[in-house]
């Protein structure tokens, strides 16, 4: 694979995201076993829970939307939102398109945020982006986003205890599982 078809691909998941939490996040397995925690007082409802998880996502977008492909620097306010393969992947999606000296036109935006689960200290929740206004391009004047990247994609995202003002931090952001469709 070439490096240009590995940055398309790497600039056409990262608009269809929204430069969304990483991308397709890898899972790997702890070495020793540790003891789950138990619910918290964090939240006193599961509503409060999920209201916490939208504010995070907003914060986390508008923070995304704000970066500057130029300045690395630009880039902390997204990464102290984010935490375990969720962090991973965005600092090496970032570091990638800085790489590529790619410039970003436009915004994301989520229009639906959708209660999936509280289990414990996660929580999980379906969202759908707008990227319709998101490009990306090469310093040549090219596109890299593919001509038939959709206009709006699906996330399950997934979000846990964090030191950030909501008090969660994005840990995971993938397709979803089933049929949850935007």
């Amino acid at each position: 694979m070439t490096m240009t078809t590995t940055l398309v691909r790497t600039g056409s998941a990262l608009a269809a995201a929204g430069l969304l939490v990483g991308m397709l996040s890898a899972c790997t397995p702890e070495a020793d076993p540790t003891p789950t925690p138990t619910k918290t007082a964090a939240f006193a409802t599961d509503e409060e829970a999920f209201a916490a998880a939208e504010e995070t996502y907003r914060a986390y977008s508008d923070a995304t939307n704000a970066s500057d492909l130029t300045d690395p620097d630009s880039f902390e306010p997204v990464f102290a939102l984010l935490a375990g393969p969720a962090l991973s992947t965005e600092r090496e999606t970032f570091s990638q398109m800085r790489a590529s000296d790619l410039t970003r036109t436009g915004s994301v935006s989520f229009d639906s945020f959708t209660p999936v689960s509280v289990d414990g200290s996660k929580v999980t929740a379906n969202v759908c982006l707008d990227v319709s206004a998101v490009e990306l391009t090469y310093p040549d004047g090219t596109s890299a986003v593919p001509a038939d990247r959709p206009p709006r994609t699906p996330r399950t995202v997934v979000f846990s205890p964090g030191a950030s003002p909501t008090g969660l931090k994005i840990v995971s952001s993938v397709l979803p599982d089933g049929e949850f469709r935007c």
